[in-house]
């Protein structure tokens, strides 16, 4: 019978975990959900999503078959990324045939599970210190928004999801690939032709609101700077 238990932070393991979430013996589970803040899928695609993730968690924790498996998962936008060790090809190829049963609809699978003896815990958490790598080198950036991009590590090797275009992949692909002891950067991306409208308009509205900020602050310094002018008269008609 597997062993459940709930932690929402443990030292290095709280990179790891994004909020509280079952850590099991036997078959595991890491959990790595965008922020729906700034997200460009609509709410019944994250509803989709969020739903499909919950059923991928749930045949990984119960399945008995997936006992001696350490499996990690993402889903965006119906495709799914599995990543983790598995003790023969006949079990990865097994949960391969449940997640496809689970989600007939899906759009994409990629099945990166290894055969090979778990990670260890150390293992776990120094691919939970590239994740955050990754996350602080996108805030530190201007091309995308960060939310708009999902990271995942395994074994050192980074794989990445989102709505973006190619543009904006192609740049989370060069920054990710800069976090220290990357191996590989793996693109699951869904494609966007462009920007969406309304991204083009509040970047607008912010870069118009900033240019006047700017006039603004210039105008001050234009009258601050007229003001020490007149001081500087007054003071030498005051002294003549």
């Amino acid at each position: 019978m597997k062993k459940v238990i709930t932690i929402c932070s443990f030292l290095i393991f709280s990179s790891i975990l994004s909020s509280c979430g079952p850590i099991v013996q036997g078959a595991s589970v890491v959990t790595s959900v965008a922020t729906m803040s700034n997200d460009r899928r609509t709410m019944g695609e994250i509803l989709d999503d969020k739903s499909l993730y919950m059923k991928i968690g749930q045949l990984i924790i119960k399945d008995p078959m997936l006992d001696e498996t350490n499996i990690n998962f993402n889903v965006f936008y119906k495709s799914i990324i599995l990543t983790g060790e598995a003790p023969s090809n006949d079990i990865k190829k097994y949960l391969e045939v449940q997640i496809q049963q689970f989600a007939p609809n899906m759009k994409e699978l990629i099945n990166d599970v290894s055969i090979m003896p778990n990670s260890s815990y150390i293992s776990r958490a120094k691919d939970g210190i590239i994740t955050l790598q990754v996350e602080a080198l996108f805030l530190d950036q201007e091309v995308f928004h960060p939310a708009h991009i999902s990271v995942m590590t395994e074994r050192g090797v980074v794989y990445l999801m989102g709505s973006v275009t190619k543009r904006e992949a192609e740049h989370a692909t060069n920054v990710a690939s800069k976090a220290k002891n990357v191996k590989k950067v793996v693109k699951a991306f869904n494609y966007l032709l462009v920007r969406p409208a309304k991204e083009i308009e509040k970047d607008k509205a912010k870069k118009a609101k900033l240019d006047k900020i700017k006039e603004i602050q210039a105008k001050k310094a234009e009258i601050e700077a007229r003001k020490k002018e007149l001081d500087l008269q007054l003071f030498e008609l005051s002294t003549n």
